[in-house]
């Protein structure tokens, strides 16, 4: 097993604990998810396995999509319908308003993540803090809304879908649009789409999943390592540059084949095996920065 595999995560469970459950699945230890879920979320869950899991520094930007449904007139600690849940008094809102607010939360800002999150202060999750009623303060992080847009309207809630930048908390996004209306709002909620470019038509159920084992098809749902970073160009090596690589010396690569100057290669064996991510050097010589040594 040495590859991707994307999960339709049910709500309920956490991120963790579906991490565990595709270990048994799979008969593996190594396991790697490229941005965890809330429980109470669902969607895309996209796990690296095996040698893979060695490929993850190369996703942590990748931006996300969801679909969220947010309640309006509410307040929760957690900033979604999971923690202690409050009803405000603040009247209906105009549609005119809740639009504008909605527009305003578009772009780049400092986002200040839920005291409730495994956002870590001296080395504990705030989530563990909160829970023994310590106050904590987290520090804002920069985060972009690249495309916010309202789905379905009414006055006490909105769906909505938004593309943004990795590590972007949709709970926040939900309180400062509440804070923005003066009406306290909550996220109620929330399925991701899209992950990098992995999306939910690739997802399987845990029960797929399980279903595929028992078959002995599990290899079926995984995306191999050498069809991963797709974007970067690749090059079939020699056997003897294969075992060069391995070592890890430099190699050059076909100008015909890899553009000169292109800060990063796959270089794969004659077989197709992803033997090594390589980082430019000079035009067309590579240094292996990420190895997979053959198991």
């Amino acid at each position: 097993m040495n590859g991707l595999v994307v999960i339709d995560k049910p709500a309920g469970p956490t991120s963790h604990d579906v991490v565990n459950r595709w270990r048994k699945i799979a008969g593996t230890k190594r396991v790697g998810h490229l941005g965890t879920l809330d429980p109470m979320a669902t969607g895309v869950l996209a796990l690296l396995t095996g040698p893979a899991t060695r490929l993850a520094s190369f996703f942590e930007k990748d931006e996300k999509v969801y679909r969220a449904e947010i309640r309006l007139g509410f307040v929760s600690d957690t900033y979604d319908a999971a923690g202690e849940v409050q009803p405000t008094s603040v009247a209906t809102v105009p549609e005119a308003e809740i639009r504008s607010a909605v527009e305003s939360l578009k772009g780049r800002f400092l986002q200040k993540p839920p005291p409730v999150s495994a956002k870590k202060i001296g080395g504990i999750p705030a989530y563990k803090l909160a829970r023994k009623k310590i106050a904590v303060d987290l520090a804002p992080v920069e985060v972009e809304i690249r495309r916010l847009e309202i789905l379905a309207l009414s006055p006490d809630k909105l769906e909505i879908e938004v593309t943004c930048s990795a590590g972007t908390y949709i709970r926040s996004l939900a309180h400062d649009l509440g804070q923005k209306l003066g009406c306290g709002a909550i996220l109620s909620s929330l399925r991701r789409t899209r992950a990098g470019n992995f999306s939910i038509c690739q997802a399987h159920t845990l029960e797929e999943l399980a279903k595929l084992a028992e078959a002995n098809r599990l290899a079926e749902a995984l995306i191999p390592a050498a069809d991963l970073l797709a974007h970067l160009p690749s090059e079939r090596v020699s056997e003897s540059v294969e075992t060069q690589i391995r070592q890890g010396r430099q190699f050059r690569t076909s100008p015909f084949v890899v553009p000169p100057g292109a800060p990063l290669v796959r270089a794969l064996s004659r077989s197709g095996e992803l033997v090594a991510i390589g980082k430019l050097v000079i035009p067309n010589l590579y240094q292996p920065s990420t190895v997979f040594q053959p198991e």
